[in-house]
């Protein structure tokens, strides 16, 4: 488990990450999202003992990183991929590792073959393209067989096999009883693989949710009508707690009801339908939505449009 208690980290006069607090529990796998210039990196960084917080703490399986005597084997971490002498082979890398810290061969080899790396696992490093460069982090940090597992944007550069092996291998260890945080920037693939989500903008905690509930909030429990008969059907609908409001002549976006009611009392007063929809959002948007005033780095919409 990874708990994050009051962290600060200030460089000068600039706060990055500003009195965060968050869990990351096991059994599940927990996204780490948000804008560029929110935090996550820093924070992760922390997590690691590789910065060190101007105040707070993060504690992994109840201690600080450093004080683990087999740290490899509590965290395994992915922060920068090419974070490898490019000169050594994989295996070379993988064994210089597990040299210090007392991880045997064999598991060397399990994880060149669990990360498809057996091909290239005696070529040098700086030979490799992005993705084999990826799934070589990702091998690092199953290592020591961790019970925490942190990578930040694991997928960058992975065709899209690699992609769903990614996804298959986090669900999996997630499933086993592990602890997995997983930063990245693709909403369409942390739809699919994340279960809770911490959501960061300008260095503090904008929200700690489900996929499911965040998406629900931003869909705001609206249901879209479309009908021949708007007023008879609005007629129909009214009631106390419910909003009726149009969108075009004959369609109608109804709030307080669910789709199921709203169709039994059209029936009811033979007002014909010919859509009943409950809105939805996207992952993607309901997290625009929620950053959009923590957002650092904004792209010029009139200069593209020109």
């Amino acid at each position: 488990m990874i708990e994050v208690r009051g962290l600060t980290k200030r460089y000068g006069d600039r706060t990055a990450v500003d009195d965060l607090s968050f869990s990351v529990p096991p059994g599940q796998v927990t996204g780490f999202l948000g804008p560029n210039g929110a935090g996550k990196s820093t924070t992760m960084r922390m997590i690691v003992g590789l910065d060190v917080p101007t105040s707070g703490t993060a504690l992994v399986n109840g201690k600080r990183y450093a004080q683990h005597r087999a740290p490899l084997q509590e965290l395994g971490v992915l922060l920068e991929a090419k974070a490898v002498h490019p000169g050594r082979s994989a295996f070379h890398h993988l064994m210089a590792l597990a040299y210090t810290h007392g991880v045997p061969r064999r598991r060397v080899d399990e994880v060149i073959d669990l990360a498809g790396l057996h091909a290239v696992a005696h070529k040098r490093v700086g030979a490799f393209s992005l993705g084999m460069g990826q799934r070589l982090g990702i091998a690092a940090a199953l290592l020591g067989d961790p019970a925490v597992v942190m990578l930040d944007e694991p997928v960058n550069g992975l065709d899209p096999e690699g992609v769903r092996w990614v996804r298959e291998l986090l669900r999996g260890l997630a499933a086993e009883g592990r602890t997995v945080m997983l930063s990245s920037h693709l909403m369409s693939e942390m739809a699919q693989t994340a279960d809770r989500l911490v959501v960061v903008g300008r260095g503090r905690l904008l929200a700690e949710t489900t996929v499911e509930a965040l998406v629900e909030q931003a869909a705001g429990n609206g249901v879209r009508v479309a009908t021949s008969e708007p007023a008879r059907l609005r007629a129909v609908l009214t009631a106390p707690g419910v909003t009726v409001t149009s969108t075009e002549s004959e369609r109608l976006v109804v709030s307080g009801l669910d789709p199921r009611r709203i169709g039994q009392l059209a029936a009811e007063h033979r007002v014909p339908l010919y859509e009943l929809v409950a809105e939805s959002v996207s992952l993607e948007e309901a997290f625009m939505n929620l950053t959009q005033d923590a957002v650092e780095y904004h792209s010029n919409e009139a200069g593209r449009a020109a």
